[in-house]
């Protein structure tokens, strides 16, 4: 005699349950996945293929780089502390240490105010870091400023991880202010570019007036490539106990005592 076996059928209702259930999860990773990839692959500088600058100077100046770079500075991302600045350049020697230790950076247009800046030690995760040995704002020269940048939806002007994760946003004409010793010096930024982690040119001095450069990753939450802003001191204003203000305007030259 013949064997019967009873197979129990799943009910329609609970096939288009598991179906829905399916199809939620399916969108839900799609949504994770756009959430934290989509400001990367959007990112012009992703897709940079050519090194000419346009005029007048476009948002990104583009340099050359292959998949083959972006694979590699990933696996370097894995294997490298970016929490430290000396990391981001190892083959540059840093110079002799400043005599300011700490001053502030603002950038009006990024609600950053008053950000630490540290000229002695390398921890990014206290504070921005001036490269030792570079000018300090005011001088002749240039002050090269690192600082952590994220994906743009987690940014926070308080968190030094996350604090220029808007920094791609930032135009020609923008303003950058620094107080050292109770001298503030404003800076107008004149270049916004796209380069290599290879790419040391951004700590020449050029003594022929006071410069300001920041250094960031880029696009926002990769270590991929760097993002460079150049600005040039406008205006210097003068505050001394006992004293009235003084407000130099260097672009102009003209002094108001």
């Amino acid at each position: 005699m013949k064997p019967y076996k009873f197979v129990k059928q799943e009910s329609r209702l609970g096939i288009k349950k598991r179906k829905v259930l399916g199809l939620g999860i399916i969108l839900f990773g799609i949504v994770v996945l756009l959430y934290y990839f989509f400001p990367i692959f959007s990112d012009k500088s992703f897709y940079s293929s050519s090194d000419a600058i346009i005029i007048p100077v476009p948002k990104y100046a583009m340099v050359k780089g292959g998949i083959g770079d972006v694979i590699r500075q990933g696996i370097n991302s894995l294997t490298h502390d970016y929490n430290d600045a000396r990391n981001w350049y190892p083959q540059i020697t840093a110079g002799e240490k400043n005599s300011v230790p700490l001053y502030s950076l603002s950038i009006p247009k990024l609600k950053i105010i008053d950000a630490k800046v540290s000229t002695v030690d390398y921890d990014l995760t206290s504070h921005l870091v001036q490269y030792i040995g570079t000018a300090i704002p005011g001088e002749n020269g240039t002050a090269v400023i690192f600082g952590h940048s994220t994906l743009p939806h987690l940014f926070n002007p308080k968190n030094y991880k996350s604090i220029f994760a808007t920094l791609h946003t930032i135009k020609v004409g923008d303003e950058i202010i620094t107080s050292v010793n109770n001298i503030t010096y404003k800076y107008k930024i004149f270049s916004v570019t796209v380069t290599t982690p290879e790419d040391t040119d951004i700590f020449s001095q050029s003594f022929d007036h006071s410069y300001l450069t920041i250094v960031t990753c880029t696009p926002p939450g990769t270590v991929w490539k760097r993002l460079i802003v150049r600005a040039l001191l406008e205006e210097v204003d003068k505050k001394a106990k006992g004293r009235e203000k003084e407000k130099t305007n260097i672009a102009g030259r003209f002094i108001e005592e």
